[in-house]
Order: C-alpha cells, then sequence, then structure tokens
C-alpha cells in the first residue's frame, strides 16, 4: 500500500482572507509529513503560484499549479441576481505546461468577462481550454455535492458525466472529504455509489485552509476581518468545524477506511502533475526598425546622432564608454528594451508631454542619456553603469519614468496602440497588514472597546518596517500593557500572526507590463475595477522574463511645464533646461536661504534648515543634500558641513580615496563610491564591485568575509591567473585595507543611489530656477498642482504673502482654469471653485475669448448654454466674487440671479416651439405687451465682511479677499507659541511633528464650529474648531475648562487657547485646552481670573461629594521622583473637581493630594497608562 498522500485541494494566504495557509509554514508542515508534493488551488485566482512554486521547490516538494475555480449557473454573460448569484466549485490541475496555459485563459477568462460576484468560468470555457487539466469535484459547494445534497441523483449524475466528456476519461474524478460534517457524509456515500456506476474514480482531499488544527480560530478571525463581522455576531459566515487543516496520511485513512484507493490516488494525480516554470528567458516584445537596419544597428544609430547632441567635440572616453555600454546591452539581450523605452519617451516628446530627467540607477548610462531616455550627463558625474547594468549578474534593466501627471495615460495608450491592448496590461499589488492595521482588524473583530484597540495600536512606533515583536522590543509602555492586561495580550498574539498577510488585491500605481504574445499566454490577468492587471507582481513578472516599465505621474514636471507656458505666454521667452549647466548663482543664492517651499525634494522644513546650513553652491551639493537627508546618513550631515567649510582640513586614510571621496568632501554617501574604491584600490571590475556593494547592503556576512580576503589580497583562478589584485598587490597596507572594507560596510547599508540622486537633483535645479527668476509664474503653477488639498494651496499662498505676491479673487472675465499671472500677481483659478466643472469653464473662456468679456450677469446668462449655468454653479461662483466686477453686489446676485436663469429659459422654450412666427413679428402693435422682459436684479444691501468671507470660504475651501482676522495679524504673531502654518509645515518632517506631542503652546484665533458632547458621567464637554490666518485645529475642552470659560466659547469668537498639543502621525493635530481669553483680554494667562468660578462654584454635586471619590494612583515608592513628577505632570494637564489619592506600595500609605484635583475622563486615565500600569489605577465615585 502507497504510504504517501498527497494534498491536492489547498488555500494558501492568496486565498484573500480565506486562507490562513502561510507558504512557508504550509511548505515546512508538507515536508515534515514526508509528502513528496503538495497542490495550490486558491479560490479563483492563481495569485501565490508562482511564490508557491519557488518555496516547494526550495523545500524539495513538488509543487501542483491548480485553482478552484468558480463555474457559472448558465453562461459567463449572464449576470441575472435571480439566477445567476450563485456558482458551483470545480478543482482545475495543471498537467503539464499546455494545461497551465489552458488554466491562465480560464482564470484571465473568469476576471475579466465573467466576474459577477465572484470571477466565473462556464461550460463553454471549459470545453475550449480544457486539454492538459485534470479536474475534481471540488467540496460541498461543487455543482455535483450540491445535487445530491438536493437528493438530485439523476442532476449529480448527469453533471458528472458532462464533467468528465469535457475533461476526458482518467482526467476527472470525484472528491470525497470529512470535515465532521453530517452533510458530508452523506454526499461522500452517493459519490462512492456514482463512482461505482459511472466508473469514476474517487479521490479523497481536506479542504485546507490553515497548516494547523489550532490555527482555526485565526482563520475564523480572518473570515471575519473579510466580512467586517465580530466573532460574536450570530448570523456570520463560520466553518463547521477545526478540521480544515494540512492532515497526515494516517489521518485521512482514519477518516476514508472504506476507500484506500481515494487515497492512493492522490499520488498517482500528483505523479501526472509536472509544471515547470522558465525563469530564463527573456520575452521582449518585438520592435520593428526600420528597413535596412537590425535592432542592433538601429540603437547604435540612435546613440550617435544623439551623442552628437549632447557632446559637441566628445572625447575618447565618452566614445569609449557609449561603444562599451552597446556591446553589453546587446550581448545581455537587451537591445529592444532601450529601443522600446526610447520610442515612447520619443513620442511623448514629440507631443509635449513632459518627461522626468530620469530616475533611479538608468542615470548612469550613457547609453539612455544620448536617447534622451534621461538627462544627467554620467561621466560628468561620474555615475556608473555597472550599478544599473551589471553584466556580471544576469537581471533585467529597470527604467523608471517619470511623466507629467495630467498626461501620463496618453503615454499608455501609446504604447497599447503599437504592441496591441492584449499585449499590455497594469500589474497588480498586494495591500499587507501591517502593525497597527492588524491590530485594529483584530481588536474589531474580537468586539474590543475602540478606545482600548486605538491605545494599543498608537503603541506601535512610527518607523519603517516596524513589525509587532520590534514595538514591543523598544516601547517599554506597549510591553507593560501586553504584560499587564490579559486583553491586550490576546490581541496582540493574534496579531502578529496575521500581521504581514495579504488584505486585498488593487492596481500598481505605475507599474505596465508590455509582452511579445498576448499576456495571457504568459500570466493570469485580473480586474480591478476598470483596470486590466496581471494577477502576479511586478518582482514576479520580471523573474518570468517579461518586460516592466513604471510609467510614472510626477507632480512636479506639471507645474515645471505649466510654468514654463506662463513664462512663454508672458515673456515670448522658451526655455530648454536640457540645454543648461547648473552652476547659476542666484540658485544657489536662494537654495542656501532656505527659501525652498516647492522646489522639488527639498521643501520639507528640515530640508530647508538642512539648506542653510549647507550653503550648496554647486550641483554635487544638491545632489549630496538629497542624498543624506534620509535616516542613517543624516548622521554623517554635520561631518559633510564642517569638511565643506573646511576643505583644507579634510583628511584620507589613504591618497588613492582622495579622487572617489573628494567629491563629497571625504565623506562617504553613495553607492557609486563604494564600487569605485573596491575597483581602484582592490582591483575589482565594476560588475562584480556592484555584488560586493549589494552583499554590503544586504550585510550578507559569509559573503563579505570572503570578498574582504580579496579585496585585500586579491584572488587568482585554478590556473593561477590573477582575476582581483587586491589593495596589498596595489601598495595599499593591510591593515588600511581592513580598515577601509569596516567603513564601507559600517555604511553601505545607508548608501544612497547617486544616479537616482543626481536626476531628482536636476529637478530640485530646475524648480529653484524657476521660483529664483520666475517666482509668480512658478507659485501660479505650484498652487494649480495641488488645487484639490486646501492646507497645501493656504501654505502656498501664504509663501505667495512672503514673497509679495498678492492673490486676486476669481473673476468670470480675467480667470482661467487655472491659477494664472496678472499684472505681477496671480488670479484664482476657477476650477478651484467647488461646483464649477471643468466643461463649464471651458465654454465660460471660449465664449470670452471668442465674443468679449461679459458686460454684466444678464449677458453671461444669455451668452451661455444653458446646462452651463446650472444653480449650484452660478451660486458658488457669486459667492466667491467672480462676478464683482459686473455686478452691483454678491448679495443682490443672490438674490436674483434664479429670476434671470428663469426668464432666460422660458424665452428660450417659447422661441424653440415656435410661438412667435415671423409674420407675427411684423404685425405688433405699440400697444402690445413687452415679452422677453428679463428680470431685474433687485438692488440690496450688501453682505457684511464677515458673512461675506464666510461664504468665500465655503467654495474656496479659504479667504481671499480678506480674512476676519486680518486685522489682529500682529498681535496673533506676538502672542501665540505656534500657528496652523507652522504646524502644518512640520508635518512634512515626521520626527519633528511627533516630538510636538505634549508640548504646551498657545494658541490663537476664531471659533468657527463648537459641538456640545456629554461624557459618560452626564457632563458636558465641547470641541471646537479654532481657525487661525494659516488653518484650523480642533481643540477639545474637558467638562471643568469648559464650565470656567463656556461664556467665551462662542461661535465667531475670537480668543487665545494654552494647552497641550496632542500629535499623532496617523491623525489630524488636536490641542487639549487648559485656558482661554478673550483676544482683547491684556492680562497673562496665570493672572486671568476672569473667567475662573472655580472657587465659587458649589453645585450640589459639588457639596454632596464623597469625600473619598475620586481617582486612585498606586506607585512603588514615594521616593522615585521621577514617576511623581511624570504623574503629577499629567495631572496638571486635565483640571477639574475631583480628588487625587496616592499609594506608595513599599511603606503602605496612602496620601490625598490636597493642592490639585483633576476632571476624571477617558483622556486623563490614557495620558496616565503611558506612566503606569493600567491597574494601578482606580477610579471611586
Amino acid at each position: 500500500m502507497n504510504k504517501d498522500f498527497i494534498h491536492l485541494h489547498v488555500h494558501t494566504e492568496y486565498s484573500l482572507l480565506d486562507g490562513f495557509s502561510r507558504l512557508k509554514k504550509l511548505i515546512s508542515k508538507a515536508k515534515e509529513l514526508n509528502m513528496s508534493s503538495i497542490a495550490i488551488t486558491d479560490h479563483g485566482c492563481m495569485f501565490g503560484v508562482i511564490d508557491f512554486y519557488k518555496v516547494a521547490k526550495k523545500e524539495g516538494i513538488k509543487p501542483i499549479i491548480g485553482c478552484e475555480v468558480y463555474v457559472a449557473s448558465r453562461t459567463l454573460n449572464d449576470k441575472d441576481p435571480n439566477f445567476d448569484k450563485r456558482q458551483g466549485h470545480l478543482i482545475l490541475l495543471a498537467e503539464n505546461m499546455e494545461g497551465y496555459q489552458n488554466l491562465i485563459k480560464l482564470v484571465s477568462t473568469s476576471y475579466v468577462e465573467g466576474f459577477y460576484y465572484k470571477p466565473r468560468v462556464d461550460m463553454d470555457e471549459l470545453r475550449k481550454y480544457s486539454k492538459g487539466i485534470i479536474a475534481l469535484s471540488a467540496c460541498l459547494a461543487g455543482d455535483i455535492p450540491q445535487a445530491l445534497m438536493d437528493r438530485n441523483f439523476e442532476k449529480a449524475k448527469s453533471k458528472t458525466l458532462e464533467y468528465e466528456s469535457i475533461f476526458g476519461k482518467g482526467n476527472f474524478y470525484l472528491e470525497i472529504q470529512d470535515h465532521n460534517l453530517p452533510e458530508q457524509r452523506e454526499v461522500n456515500s452517493a459519490l462512492v455509489n456514482l463512482s461505482k456506476e459511472l466508473d469514476i474514480p474517487l479521490v479523497a482531499t481536506n479542504d485546507v485552509h490553515y497548516v494547523e488544527k489550532e490555527d482555526s480560530k485565526i482563520h475564523d478571525i480572518l473570515m471575519c476581518i473579510q466580512m467586517g463581522k465580530t466573532v460574536n455576531d450570530p448570523n456570520r459566515m463560520r466553518f463547521g468545524s477545526d478540521e480544515f487543516y494540512l492532515k497526515s496520511r494516517e489521518e485521512m485513512e482514519e477518516l476514508f477506511p472504506y476507500a484506500i484507493d481515494a487515497l492512493d490516488n492522490t499520488v498517482k494525480i500528483a505523479n501526472r502533475c509536472n509544471v515547470e516554470f522558465d525563469f530564463n528567458t527573456i520575452h521582449l516584445p518585438q520592435y520593428d526598425v526600420p528597413d535596412g537596419y537590425t535592432p542592433d544597428t538601429y540603437l547604435r544609430e540612435l546613440c550617435f546622432n544623439g551623442l552628437k547632441e549632447r557632446y559637441e567635440n566628445p572625447s575618447q572616453e565618452v566614445i569609449d564608454r557609449l561603444n562599451y555600454e552597446l556591446d553589453v546591452i546587446k550581448r545581455m539581450g537587451y537591445v529592444e528594451y532601450f529601443l522600446i523605452t526610447w520610442d515612447f519617451i520619443n513620442f511623448s516628446k514629440e507631443n509635449n508631454i513632459m518627461v522626468g530627467p530620469g530616475r533611479g540607477s538608468a542615470a548612469g548610462s550613457i547609453v539612455a542619456y544620448t536617447l534622451k531616455i534621461t538627462d544627467i550627463d554620467p561621466i560628468k558625474y561620474s555615475l556608473l553603469f555597472e550599478r544599473f547594468l551589471n553584466p556580471e549578474r544576469i537581471s533585467m534593466p529597470d527604467i523608471d519614468i517619470d511623466f507629467c501627471y495630467e498626461r501620463r495615460e496618453e503615454v499608455i495608450d501609446y504604447v497599447k496602440r503599437k504592441y496591441g491592448e492584449d499585449h499590455v496590461a497594469q500589474i497588480i499589488t498586494f495591500g499587507t497588514m501591517g502593525a497597527k492595521a492588524a491590530i485594529r482588524d483584530v481588536g474589531r473583530v474580537l468586539d474590543i472597546p475602540y478606545n482600548k484597540v486605538d491605545k494599543i495600536a498608537k503603541e506601535i512606533p512610527f518607523a519603517l518596517g516596524m513589525t509587532i515583536d520590534k514595538a514591543l522590543d523598544t516601547n517599554p509602555n506597549l510591553k507593560t500593557l501586553y504584560d499587564q492586561d490579559k486583553e491586550t495580550r490576546e490581541v496582540i498574539d493574534i496579531s502578529k500572526k496575521i500581521e504581514g498577510m495579504l488584505r486585498h488585491a488593487s492596481t500598481h500605481a505605475a507599474g505596465v507590463v508590455i509582452s511579445k504574445n498576448p499576456i495571457d499566454e504568459y500570466v493570469p490577468l485580473y480586474k480591478h475595477q476598470d483596470a486590466i492587471t496581471t494577477q502576479f507582481t511586478m518582482t514576479t513578472l520580471e523573474e518570468l522574463g517579461l518586460l516592466k516599465m513604471d510609467f510614472l505621474g510626477l507632480r512636479t514636471l506639471t507645474v515645471i511645464r505649466d510654468a514654463l507656458e506662463l513664462i512663454e505666454k508672458n515673456y515670448g521667452r522658451k526655455i530648454d533646461f536640457s540645454k543648461m549647466d547648473y552652476d547659476d548663482p542666484k540658485v544657489y543664492e536662494l537654495l542656501s536661504s532656505g527659501n525652498t517651499l516647492g522646489v522639488f525634494q527639498l521643501e520639507s522644513a528640515g530640508m530647508r534648515s538642512f539648506m542653510k546650513q549647507l550653503r550648496p553652491d554647486n550641483f554635487e551639493d544638491i545632489v549630496a543634500g538629497i542624498s543624506l537627508y534620509r535616516p542613517g546618513p543624516m548622521d554623517s550631515i554635520p561631518t559633510y558641513i564642517e569638511n565643506k567649510n573646511n576643505p583644507d582640513k579634510v583628511t584620507y586614510i589613504h591618497e588613492r580615496l582622495k579622487p572617489i571621496m573628494d567629491v563629497t568632501y571625504g565623506c562617504l554617501v553613495y553607492q557609486e563610491q563604494v564600487m569605485q574604491v573596491v575597483r581602484d584600490l582592490g582591483g575589482y571590475s565594476y560588475g562584480r564591485s556592484d555584488l560586493v556593494r549589494r552583499a554590503m547592503g544586504k550585510k550578507k556576512m559569509d559573503v563579505m568575509e570572503e570578498e574582504r580576503r580579496y579585496f585585500i589580497y586579491g584572488k587568482e583562478d585554478d590556473n593561477g591567473n590573477v582575476e582581483i589584485t587586491g589593495c596589498v598587490r596595489n601598495g595599499i597596507p593591510e591593515d588600511i585595507a581592513n580598515k577601509i572594507f569596516d567603513d564601507m560596510i559600517d555604511f553601505a547599508k545607508y548608501a544612497f543611489n547617486k544616479s537616482h540622486a543626481a536626476a531628482y537633483g536636476v529637478l530640485s535645479y530646475e524648480t529653484a530656477y524657476l521660483k529664483a527668476y520666475y517666482p509668480v509664474e512658478f507659485m501660479a503653477a505650484l498652487i494649480t498642482s495641488v488645487m484639490g488639498n486646501t492646507d497645501k494651496v493656504v501654505e502656498y499662498i501664504r509663501e505667495c504673502n512672503a514673497l509679495g505676491i498678492e492673490i486676486l479673487k476669481p473673476n468670470i472675465n480675467k480667470s482661467f482654469s487655472k491659477f494664472s499671472v496678472e499684472d505681477g500677481n496671480i488670479r484664482f483659478g476657477l476650477a478651484a471653485v467647488k461646483n464649477v466643472g471643468v466643461n463649464i469653464i471651458n465654454n465660460i473662456i471660449n465664449e470670452r475669448e471668442s465674443n468679449g468679456y461679459f458686460k454684466d450677469f444678464e449677458d453671461l446668462a444669455k451668452r451661455l448654454d444653458s446646462k452651463d449655468t446650472n444653480k449650484r454653479c452660478i451660486e458658488s461662483l457669486i459667492k466667491c466674487g467672480a462676478f464683482d466686477e459686473i455686478s452691483e453686489n454678491r448679495a443682490s446676485l443672490i438674490a436674483g440671479y434664479e429670476n434671470v436663469l428663469d426668464s432666460i429659459s422660458m424665452d428660450r422654450k417659447k422661441n424653440v416651439k415656435g410661438q412667435i412666427s415671423l409674420f407675427d413679428a411684423f404685425e405688433t402693435t405699440d400697444d402690445s405687451e413687452d415679452t422677453n422682459d428679463i428680470s431685474i436684479i433687485p438692488r440690496i444691501k450688501e453682505y457684511d465682511e464677515r458673512e461675506r468671507l464666510t461664504l468665500e470660504k465655503e467654495v474656496l475651501g479659504m479667504y481671499v479677499s480678506g480674512h476676519p482676522l486680518a486685522q489682529y495679524k500682529e498681535e496673533l504673531e506676538n502672542s501665540t507659541s505656534i500657528d496652523n502654518g507652522k504646524l502644518n509645515a512640520l508635518r512634512e518632517d515626521i520626527e519633528s511633528y511627533l516630538a510636538l506631542d505634549e508640548r504646551e503652546v498657545i494658541m490663537g484665533g476664531m471659533i468657527v464650529n463648537k459641538n456640545i458632547k456629554t461624557t459618560k458621567k452626564n457632563d458636558i464637554m465641547a470641541f471646537l474648531e479654532l481657525e487661525d490666518l494659516y488653518g484650523a485645529i480642533e481643540i477639545i475642552v474637558f467638562p471643568q475648562t469648559l464650565q470656567r470659560y463656556n461664556t467665551i466659547l462662542n461661535e465667531d469668537s475670537i480668543i487665545y487657547v494654552k494647552g497641550t498639543l496632542n500629535i499623532k502621525e496617523d491623525e489630524s493635530p488636536k490641542l487639549i485646552a487648559r485656558e482661554f481669553k478673550d483676544i482683547n483680554d491684556k492680562s497673562n494667562f496665570e493672572e486671568n481670573t476672569k473667567y475662573n468660578n472655580r472657587n465659587n462654584y458649589n453645585s450640589k454635586k459639588t457639596i454632596n461629594k464623597n469625600p473619598k471619590s475620586g481617582i486612585y494612583i498606586k506607585v512603588d515608592s514615594f521616593s522615585n521622583k521621577e514617576l511623581l513628577d511624570n504623574i503629577v505632570d499629567a495631572l496638571n494637564l486635565y483640571p477639574g473637581d475631583e480628588n487625587i489619592f496616592l499609594f506608595a506600595e513599599d511603606t503602605r500609605q496612602m496620601y490625598k493630594y490636597n493642592g490639585l484635583t483633576v476632571e476624571i475622563s477617558t483622556y486623563l486615565t490614557n495620558h496616565l497608562e503611558k506612566i503606569i500600569p493600567k491597574e494601578n489605577i482606580k477610579i471611586k465615585n
């Protein structure tokens, strides 16, 4: 008897939020159970087949590629909810590559054409693509088991015969399962009879959804996350047992003693399934070159033509570099890759679509530079080709392209037209459960109160690559919560198990794949919303040899394009940055001033401060600045600045480092420098030096120690020929070589790709140039690019004010769609007005340009089509002041515009109906009534300034013609410690922003909104929206504070507030208020007793209060001064009338804190729980 058993019905983590079989654990368990093979059959998709294949192969287990497809009730085009909501399940396994290709076709069709609730195939599709596929009848949701559950044996029989006719004799099996469900046993009995009657073999499977039996709880939680349910919901879907795990042969034999053949058949099927993926063939699409050329000769001609344009008199070094790169590209088989890239970039430039100067390591290629794929000279800036394309490491080159984000789709459409719609697709990406998201999901499913879950999630530090385990190691508060609270521990333990799992599929923002043959010959397709994407991710596509491109939409390119158009329109100057050297002193003066708001990569508050210290005076400084201002390399910034200012003090541990590190003042900054050191000092080839850099970056210690020997002593081949000379042979002492290697290892993990920094440095320089020479045009383009982000618009308008540029309100005769330049100032764009659509704007501008300015509102209403004068649109234009120059005032127009529109509409209807004939017009008499008389707009008093500005803000998101706080501007600046403008600016620099948490500040502004809420103790508290000149912030006012200051806390009141900032990285900032005062109150906060009725407020609640009620806090000892200070600081933030009692564990003594009382709230207890364990805080009423 065969003792092997193969699982042929397995759902991995790629059955999103339904499978909890994580690949490594799954394969490891199969190996532990001595299984020679295992299948993957995820629900409806093939997302994970390549990863599954690689993990299985690595462990010496044969992977079987399959899918559990959904079969439509009728055809895949039928989508009637009365008949087509139900689908049958069917397991399909690929027997060979033909079967795999057919499986791809079926799964692709199910998403692209058949999706209705689920991705569906139908019988016709199965017939069309049945070759090379072995089918199993699936679980209880299969068509045959469903018919048997309905006691319809004849239907089951008919369906069985139909499936056998589709897949062929011996290729269709009746599947039996036993998960301790009564209905399964009944179905199994009928399946055994069906098998005997029709001579169709049985196969036994377990419907694997998780690896170990105890994983059933985690799987149940995943299902709840998927369905938005809690575990306590009685109406949710749940599995009927905990038997859906990876069982051993012995366990399966216990379930099916009557069908041992069905177990043995799993091995027979596995032996027949042999799919091998090809990871070595590149499937580049064919690029059609002109007659008389080969791809190679055409690429060479394009490059040498470009060489003449790029270099007036190219040196031999440049020509040799170009020939070398072309030879490597040809040898590696990537000629067509470069031609394809050149082609769509050439299309873009010919059609005036802005293309970026390059990004990533591609800027290190002179081929890319001469083809105008990139715009940075790799020779001039010491950029290395091998960092981009390493002849000693076979991997597809990777050229990512930035386009103007408004026209990116045009380039993708061009590629689809050129290579065929079915040869181009976007690429899938998967959202994973990060640490915080996992905790929030698990907490919600377990029905734990939101505040508690929120508190746990907020204790996960904000950092790249943060995991729950790392957070427990680094955050003692989280560790304390975990150790001392059972519920918290449960949430964290479960979250750790699902952390990093796939949560949902979506479309990659930029990735596009282009293939030689139709894409569904290589990979399965998926449909997300309206986008057709691959079911494999970008890295998997590259492994399979497919051409992947990143078509990125970059807002900065759109800003540059719009600014250049405005400059050409206003000055008649056409600026061509490609012919510009990056050495203009005025640009570096601007960068050194730190006035870089809006400058690409250099606009965050931290970067502006860095630029002031660095005082860049050449392009290399910009490149270094971009590279250094990141966690890790930041530590080198003081040394870099010191060395730049004192070049005579720069020293090198060996003179041969100077040519490499001189450009960065003796500091190692770039990956390319590591490669140069390894090459020039150790005698490596550039290709091998790139492999060393990679090993250093990934901390591969075994590889690095081997390379250390080669770097110092060199390497000979088996015949004694020198492959690597080594430092010692090159005259560098052993101890110095060791020290250099150690320095490189320390630095390599932080080293930045200079090619990428240099390419982005070009955009930094260009935007700085525009701001330095054409600030009005630049700021107009910049504000246009962020029209949907009010905070950014306000920030940039504030910058305009600082530059002396006035922002003019919208004007129906002068505004365009975008922000425009007018007499040295910026005119508001109509597209920024709420409810005003782009078509209406275009029609307004076209009419205005064809027939002149509008004389008044009636003139506009007559000249525009009625569809362009919908009432919401017109009202918004009135409120923002767009008609101010051609109307009495806004109030009059609001009161009368509808009458004008209605009157014109009636006249148009009369004319359409033909009620006035030609003869009628001649026969009118003097005493006939005037028809077509447009209603006159009434003259009423204009709104007062406050109301006018409020309406303006309603439709623009900000005040433009004035500000209610304008008269208090200087006073607010002098009397506050921070404003919303500074807060918003700091959000660009997350570390500085988070450091503001719990900082005591004074802010000032106008209350624009006040919401009263009742606490659990039936006290009232308030949430205020406080607006200053630069934005708004939420103010939290606890009951005791509200009682003291409520008389001045009214909407439209202008006040100062003193309180504590509450800053979290994933939330808007809040301020917890302690004190308020009116804007006209000149006393200091601590002297301010005007509103303090604390001493004379003796409500019944206070008089009758239990003297022992209040908050009880336990500490280890009263001698722990630091702990007590932290507690008292926290208590001071929540003034109120509740008693405080302190208990010391060491002396067992309790004291009432007589000098302080508090307002007890969840905010206070949450704050204290950050200092002491939750169990040490008790509330007594």
